[in-house]
């Protein structure tokens, strides 16, 4: 057999994502504010797109094209007016003086005096006053408060250490060997600041930071100081140990556990804070007009959320005209990028509203009576109706909300697992967590539901669920044992 090299023609088909591709699959897994991020880079980047504002525009005026007859006479003047026979009309004033802006009545502009007597106020009043960050208000009380330089210094320290609560978990003797100063030193200057505005700051704990308010206010006698030493018994709501430990009866625990609630368990949480940004939903659903009890439901993109880009044809066909072979090939570049942006964005519009219109249709029983009637759904129900692959109903739906009579939801929110029923029917689990934590809200100090209770009352209501799975949905809902909640209703508090 001889060895050598020939040549051998394959038909092979291969699945290969092109750019184009890619970015069609990362536009429909976006959100809307990353949309419109990424078409603000491409409006920068592509010269043949531009925006799209001929919704924000005005309406066209029908007699744009035209032109009057006879040309409107021009407006006259002071002289001309104060020369004419005949006195002008009332909404006829003189070109130099229809402008009464710069004209001075004896008055100021702003409301203020006319004798100039008052106070001058500099150009720094005219910008709005911003609000001092926590910092910069500890900043200042730590100047006033220490003269010695290097006090200052180590109150620095400690007010760039502390979190966004106002906590300082960092020993002393830590800060103590970072700043090479004794750890008496940072245990007095760090005593010192606690009782700064607002107090309790540059502790190192929740009942540090309590103690310290409740010293301030001269309320931290043996009962309160035994109390907060123990607040993992207030967690368990273990008020009989409580009263146990403080010596005090339940009156009294309830009056000191009150008082403990009045306290700011986070005294930084106050300041800086941070706006959490507006959800805007990408699709809007109201009902339909007319509708009865049947009736159905009318969906819409959010126009707010559609970035809306043309591609400048006229531009790309004038600069066609005088462009060499290199620019030739860039605008063809660029037109083709902008050309698939545009068809990119229409596709990822339709697909969201066909997913969203399929979603609704098979939850209509959530949007008219509630979530107890949220019925069990998985991708490849959606999927196949609206003949798409589960990945891409899975990039649709992420990071996608819609605006509904009962509030705003993630479309992920609608997807839940099934729990089977004793007659052959099926119940959401997200059903059957909202049912518990009713079953939990309506019970009473004499009658606390176990597990296994909720678990009876779920099978005569006709699910078939299992202890262990009411244990989990319990604590996903962070609703405490049955233990737990017998001892908060024991004793009020």
């Amino acid at each position: 057999m001889a060895i050598g090299p020939r040549l051998d023609l394959r038909h092979t088909q291969s699945l290969v994502m092109t750019p184009q591709l890619r970015q069609a699959i990362k536009l429909l897994q976006s959100s809307n504010l990353e949309v419109i991020a990424f078409v603000e880079e491409e409006l920068e980047r592509n010269p043949l797109l531009e925006r799209d504002e001929r919704a924000d525009g005005p309406p066209p005026d029908a007699h744009a094209g035209r032109e009057p007859a006879t040309p409107p006479p021009a407006p006259a003047d002071s002289f001309e007016s104060s020369t004419a026979a005949a006195l002008p009309a009332e909404a006829e004033a003189p070109l130099d003086i229809r402008d009464w802006s710069n004209v001075y009545d004896g008055e100021s502009p702003r409301g203020g005096r006319a004798d100039f007597d008052e106070d001058a106020r500099g150009i720094d009043s005219l910008a709005a006053e911003r609000p001092r960050s926590l910092r910069e208000e500890l900043g200042e009380q730590l100047r006033l408060t220490f003269p010695d330089p290097a006090d200052r210094l180590i109150g620095a320290q400690l007010i760039a250490l502390l979190d966004p609560a106002g906590r300082l978990p960092a020993p002393d003797a830590a800060i103590a060997a970072a700043l090479g100063c004794a750890e008496a030193r940072v245990a007095r200057i760090r005593a010192r600041m606690q009782r700064f505005e607002p107090v309790g700051m540059f502790c190192r704990s929740l009942s540090e930071c309590l103690a310290v308010q409740l010293a301030e206010k001269n309320r931290l006698d043996p009962a309160m100081a035994a109390l907060v030493r123990n607040l993992e018994m207030l967690a368990r709501r273990d008020m009989r140990g409580l009263m146990r430990v403080c010596g005090v009866d339940a009156e009294d625990l309830a009056d000191m556990v009150a008082e403990l609630k009045r306290l700011d368990p986070k005294p930084g949480a106050g300041f800086d804070p941070e706006h959490a940004p507006s959800l805007v939903p990408d699709v809007l659903m109201r009902p339909a007009p007319m509708a009865g009890e049947a009736g159905d439901w009318l969906l819409e993109l959010n126009p707010e959320t559609l970035p809306r880009v043309l591609v400048n044809r006229g531009f790309h066909a004038r600069a066609l005209v005088a462009a060499s072979r290199e620019d030739r090939a860039f605008l063809s570049e660029k037109f083709q990028a902008a050309n698939w942006l545009v068809k990119s964005l229409e596709q990822r519009a339709s697909t969201i509203l066909k997913v969203s219109a399929e979603i609704v249709r098979r939850q209509d029983g959530f949007f008219r009576h509630g979530v107890a009637h949220l019925r069990p759904l998985i991708l490849r129900d959606v999927a196949e109706a609206v003949e798409m692959h589960e990945s891409t109903v899975s990039r649709v739906t992420a990071n996608k909300y819609i605006a509904t009579p009962r509030g705003n939801f993630e479309l992920k929110y609608f997807f839940t697992t099934a729990i089977g029923g004793t007659g052959g029917e099926t119940f959401s689990a997200e059903a059957i967590r909202h049912r518990i934590r009713g079953m939990v809200a309506a019970e009473t100090p004499d009658d606390i539901l176990s597990d296994d209770a909720i678990v009876a009352a779920l099978r005569r209501e006709g699910v078939d669920i299992a202890r262990r799975t009411v244990a989990k949905y319990r604590e996903a809902l962070r609703i405490p044992s049955s233990v737990q909640r017998k001892r908060e209703k024991a004793v009020p508090a």
